[in-house]
């Protein structure tokens, strides 16, 4: 499961065999889980987080955006 960012004592990544799905992003902090659709930028899953928390996370997530589309393609091919 490829990291791709450490911020905050938060992780994302995405899983190694998560072949078939559309591009996106896991973030991952204590026990708290969180998915993001990276095309459009919506909450697949949360699992934990508070809107306020929700909220910083899609805004890290929107900065970094390209290169986690970029990592997901290298990673899975286009």
């Amino acid at each position: 499961m490829p990291t791709l960012l450490l911020w905050k004592g938060h992780r994302f990544f995405f899983y190694s065999k998560e072949i078939g799905e559309p591009p996106h992003i896991h973030v991952l902090k204590d026990s708290r889980q969180l998915k993001v659709w990276l095309k459009d930028m919506r909450v697949a899953r949360n699992a934990g987080f508070a809107t306020h928390e929700v909220n910083d996370i899609l805004k890290v997530i929107g900065e970094h955006r390209e290169q986690f589309e970029e990592a997901w393609h290298d990673y899975f091919g286009h």
